[in-house]
């Protein structure tokens, strides 16, 4: 095994996910790659379970159900703790998250000295999303506004699913006391170590929409983050 694991959630991702796993595998830095994946009726854990007979780091855990990105992350997170990784990265299956822009969040992390580094859309207010529409932008946009304004947490995108953590930081929070499965499960997971004081560090990237498959955004989500942030800010959250 490799000292850095991308942990790639996944349900109904046929049309990306061998794309996505040969791109991880050809960059530079030498990655394992595991794939939680919800029960995907569209055979996207048959598509991976077919790759893994070419690559031996890459690893494959099947979850019974669609239960929220939260609870796949934190699935993957004690896997690699229980494994020995001492970097994992969160990344989206659809390519909005360019594999090219992990070594910069793995070098913020193990050359720059951060615990955690995140792959900024709005750092210092500057925009680079492609591909969303103008409702949707400003939505995201805002919302790592709100989210800054009421937490105080100084980060420019808080919102962010692109993010390396050492495995420290893991260690440190209480992973069956995250509460937020959806949109405010990243916001929790920032607001945690930032509480707990570990160090930080926002690289900019280019957020690029997906070209193939379905959004798993919905109003849900985005109610659980208003709420849930008011939450952290007033009533703070169990360790």
């Amino acid at each position: 095994m490799l000292n850095t694991l991308v942990i790639i959630p996944t349900f109904n991702e046929k049309e990306n996910i061998e794309a996505i796993i040969r791109s991880v595998f050809s960059q530079e830095k030498k990655f394992d790659i595991l794939v939680v994946d919800d029960n995907s009726p569209d055979g996207t854990a048959t598509i991976v379970k077919g790759i893994q007979k070419e690559f031996s780091n890459l690893f494959i855990e099947n979850r019974k159900e669609k239960t929220g990105l939260g609870t796949a992350y934190i699935h993957g997170f004690k896997w690699a703790l229980k494994n020995g990784y001492d970097y994992i990265i969160e990344m989206d299956a659809d390519f909005s998250h360019n594999p090219k822009d992990l070594i910069q969040l793995y070098k913020a992390c193990a050359e720059d000295g951060a615990d955690f580094s995140i792959g900024s859309r709005y750092l210092n207010n500057k925009i680079n999303v492609v591909n969303w529409d103008i409702k949707r932008l400003i939505l995201s946009y805002f919302a790592s506004k709100y989210v800054k304004i009421i937490t105080r947490i100084p980060i420019f995108d808080t919102t962010a699913g692109f993010v390396c953590y050492h495995k420290s930081v893991l260690e440190a929070i209480d992973l069956d006391k995250i509460q937020f499965v959806g949109y405010a499960f990243q916001i929790e997971m920032k607001f945690k170590a930032w509480k707990r004081k570990f160090k930080h560090k926002e690289v900019s990237v280019i957020f690029t929409d997906r070209k193939r498959g379905t959004s798993k955004m919905s109003g849900s989500i985005i109610s659980e983050a208003i709420f849930g942030v008011l939450k952290m800010r007033f009533n703070g959250l169990p360790n």
